[in-house]
């Protein structure tokens, strides 16, 4: 190592170790640094989950029979439904909809375990009437009733059911996430949107500052290279977005149970790559204000909006007019959410995530020279 790389090496580590000490003295960056990611976490993975739980639902038993109860019992087991109305006679129905007390009512017709155990019988037919004026709940918790069900009929024992032909069954499945979890969809929607926030915010404001302070030219002036200089300010904030990106992964996989299948060594790796690009894209929004509240303005508000609308973890890209599909190409976190999920739902590996990756190698190769030549341009 030849004398003017190891002072370039020495100069470097001590602009690295006074940002960190910036960032360690400063509370609130703390706060919003290690106190963003677990409050997106516990907000995401528990108070706005899509999963429907407890709901209340009445069941109309005209069999009453052992089969019937046995059922009735399966499904007041379930975490997804609490029987909360017996109904005597079907005029109740209106009723109960009306006031709110079920959202489901499961109607067992008479007979129903002979109908079950009967060769000669044509078959056991359920009803369910579901409350549609939430369209999508009333969908998924029929669909969650539907399955308990088809469950219900795979542990009858062989033994009490003579041979038979029950027509023809469709059976649906949901390949990585059965029991269709909030988590496995949320998680790197959060990903996505908490390190682009704080990669983005905390490296605007903390060179604004120094622009603020009158310390940015100062420092540009210095030996040091301009370049360099810039780059030292960011490093440490690609550090506490690894760690970051830690802390979520740990509530993930222990809070919210939901398992990493794919490679960690390459989740990290194209991680550090969609920081990078985050770090590019606040040291660009610096270029362009002059004081902490326009960048924390810009960085909090006007990458906040388009991350949750253009990364698909909330609104379906597919379903967007064409327009704005062509915009939701230039948001990085549409391409990390991709990836995020293929490797931690799917277990897929590179071949499936590289073009994606490119595109984000890209981006941040070009915001950083759109940056640098901005920085450059303005203090000459």
């Amino acid at each position: 190592m030849s004398q003017a790389t190891k002072v370039l090496f020495v100069q470097m580590k001590a602009f690295v170790a006074k940002e960190f000490h910036h960032v360690f003295r400063d509370r609130k960056s703390l706060l919003l640094l290690f106190g963003l990611p677990i409050a997106q976490i516990l907000l995401f993975g528990f108070a706005l989950s899509n999963e429907i739980k407890n709901t209340k639902i009445g069941v109309f038993n005209q069999a009453s029979d052992s089969e019937s109860l046995r059922l009735i019992e399966r499904v007041e087991a379930s975490q997804y439904f609490e029987v909360s109305e017996i109904l005597k006679n079907a005029q109740e129905m209106e009723d109960i909809f009306r006031a709110g007390k079920a959202k489901l009512i499961l109607i067992i017709p008479p007979g129903f375990g002979q109908d079950l155990v009967h060769a000669d019988s044509p078959g056991a037919d359920l009803q369910i009437i579901a409350d549609g004026s939430d369209p999508n709940s009333a969908y998924t918790v029929t669909s969650y009733l539907q399955n308990i069900i088809l469950d219900f009929q795979k542990g009858l024992n062989p033994a009490e059911i003579q041979q038979r032909d029950y027509g023809l069954v469709t059976e649906l499945r949901m390949l990585y996430n059965p029991q269709l979890k909030g988590a496995p969809n949320f998680v790197p929607g959060v990903m996505s949107l908490v390190l682009l926030l704080i990669c983005v915010m905390m490296t605007s404001i903390s060179i604004v500052r120094e622009k603020e302070l009158g310390t940015m030219e100062i420092l540009l002036v210095s030996p040091f290279e301009p370049l360099l200089v810039i780059l030292s300010k960011a490093i440490p904030y690609l550090i506490l977005s690894l760690i970051n990106l830690t802390l979520i992964l740990i509530l993930s996989v222990f809070l919210l149970e939901m398992p990493i299948h794919g490679n960690l060594l390459l989740l990290f790796a194209v991680s550090t790559v969609y920081i990078i690009t985050c770090l590019s894209l606040g040291l660009l929004i610096s270029t362009v204000t002059q004081s902490q509240q326009a960048a924390m303005l810009i960085s909090l508000m006007g990458m906040m909006l388009p991350t949750m609308l253009f990364t698909g973890f909330m609104f379906p890209i597919e379903n967007m007019p064409l327009p704005l599909q062509i915009i939701s190409h230039l948001v990085p976190a549409r391409y990390y959410y991709i990836i995020v999920k293929a490797i931690m739902i799917k277990g897929l590996g590179i071949a499936a995530i590289w073009k994606e990756t490119l595109v984000l190698a890209g981006m941040a190769m070009l915001l950083l020279l759109i940056s640098w030549r901005n920085f450059k341009i303005r203090l000459e």
